[in-house]
């Protein structure tokens, strides 16, 4: 299927992950896609164009986009799957930890989406996914950073709907436990982690799960979604 020839779309975080399944399945269907992250893939896909990037620098994401209108010319789709996950007791939770978490969940997906909105309003449309969390709605003790700011994305997506629409499509995607490196002890403790298949399904999502709804928000079909956060979460929130 070829739905988005002739397109171009951004994908964040697409070095590994849900982001790597993002870029892939985009390209799958005929984008021409910009993966941008800090450290580059392990095994690079020829059909996408990694470029460096530090999403919670203002200067470092003002020289991806420069780049992208100088060498393509036009953003159809943005993709911001970029994040982090940190544990911690609030009581033992470091102040430049939390900011981290922050700075690159919320802030980045705010420069994303700025820079995104720049070059679709030039053009007239587009559309822009952020990537949320389950957590944003349930909560998690020891988690209070990242579910802060997944929250925030949230609230940011419905904001920016609001503000772009018409010509702007902005939604979110709040996936649940998927199985990607995120999901490590170098993150998470064991108990969390046994935690994440707690839910009717009795399973771990796939990358290639969410990169199928983010498809589809790009497709044709999805015209008429904006300021949605819709959650492939095996049944953990159910809205």
């Amino acid at each position: 299927m070829t739905e988005l020839t002739g397109k171009t779309a951004l994908v964040t975080g697409a070095a590994q992950g849900i982001g790597a399944a993002v870029a892939a399945a985009l390209a799958d269907a005929g984008a021409r896609v910009i993966g941008a992250d800090m450290k580059a893939p392990r095994a690079p896909n020829p059909a996408i164009r990694f470029q460096h990037c530090d999403i919670s620098d203002a200067q470092s994401v003002a020289a991806l986009f420069a780049d992208i209108a100088d060498t393509e010319g036009q953003l159809d789709f943005a993709i911001n799957s970029a994040g982090v996950l940190s544990e911690s007791p609030i009581t033992s939770l470091d102040v430049a930890e939390f900011d981290r978490v922050i700075a690159i969940n919320l802030r980045g997906s705010f420069l994303i989406a700025q820079g995104a909105a720049r070059m679709m309003q030039q053009a007239g449309s587009g559309r822009i996914i952020l990537v949320s969390s389950e957590l944003a709605y349930l909560g998690r003790g020891g988690f209070s950073a990242y579910c802060a700011s997944k929250s925030g994305v949230i609230g940011l997506t419905r904001s920016l709907a609001r503000e772009l629409a018409p010509d702007i499509q902005v939604n979110s995607i709040a996936p649940g436990p998927v199985d990607t490196p995120m999901l490590a002890l170098e993150n998470m403790s064991q108990e969390a982690i046994n935690e994440e298949a707690d839910n009717p399904l009795g399973r771990l999502g796939t990358p290639q799960e969410v990169a199928g709804l983010a498809r589809f928000l790009c497709g044709p079909d999805a015209g008429f979604f904006t300021g949605q956060t819709l959650s492939p979460n095996g049944g953990a929130v159910m809205i």
